[in-house]
């Protein structure tokens, strides 16, 4: 009976916790979805680096809600000791346990399959959207300073678009010295052809490759917290009367 109340308790808190981080991350996906230039001013270039790739603020505000359901039928199954909510609980977690392995299955396995989808997505939005819209070239200007890259392949990516139409020349980070830590300008196509700096989406996955421990590490973590949540919930559903 001790136990059973102890684990109660480590529930109750653990998806009180759970409850608040999906509060907090709400509450920062309406911010990034409603005023997205400011977040990367205070969160630096770097903050900006995966907003090419996805709607960060939409996301955020998905797994946000995600998480505030969770900590919610986590909070009350156990409290009330409700055995419907905390079916609901174990069978929503096992859903996205599945699913977070089944997108690293294909992370791993697919990578170009992912870099040609990405391909057909992120270079038409730049070649029509970059230097005419301000927020969209801001956070690319700030990915390219982060991550030292230029566009989503290469320089090539900016031909056409209303930045090189306009000036006839490329973004600086498309000429970067990596001797001396500058950008050649003006960045000219013959100037972009020989410093070949790579594109954004290879620089992402090298630093991704350089940090797989650690990120190994965060995935390990989570996976494991989600299996001992589950382990927990189907634990109190089954000494339920």
């Amino acid at each position: 009976m001790r136990c059973f109340s102890f684990i109660k308790t480590v529930m109750i808190l653990f998806n009180l916790l759970i409850f608040l981080c999906g509060a907090a991350l709400l509450a920062v996906g309406i911010w990034v979805s409603v005023d997205g230039p400011s977040f990367m001013k205070i969160f630096g270039p770097l903050s900006s680096s995966a907003m090419q790739f996805v709607n960060v603020g939409y996301f955020l505000i998905a797994a946000g809600a995600v998480l505030l359901a969770l900590g919610f039928l986590g909070c009350y199954g156990a409290q009330t000791e409700n055995k419907c909510a905390l079916m609901m609980f174990f069978f929503i977690l096992l859903v996205i346990f599945i699913a977070e392995i089944a997108a690293a299955v294909v992370a791993l396995v697919y990578t170009s399959m992912a870099e040609h989808f990405l391909t057909l997505l992120v270079v038409p939005a730049i070649k029509k959207d970059y230097g005419s819209q301000k927020d969209f070239t801001q956070v690319w200007n700030s990915t390219m300073e982060g991550l030292k890259c230029c566009g989503f392949n290469n320089y090539t990516d900016f031909e056409g678009s209303p930045y090189n139409s306009e000036n006839n020349v490329f973004p600086p980070y498309c000429c970067f010295d990596p001797g001396n830590g500058t950008a050649v300008e003006p960045c000219t196509k013959e100037e972009a052809q020989n410093k070949t700096v790579q594109g954004c989406f290879n620089q992402l996955l090298y630093d991704i490759r350089t940090n797989a421990v650690t990120v190994g590490g965060v995935a390990a973590g989570i996976g494991g917290l989600e299996l001992a949540a589950m382990i927990v919930s189907m634990y109190l559903y089954c000494n339920l009367k």
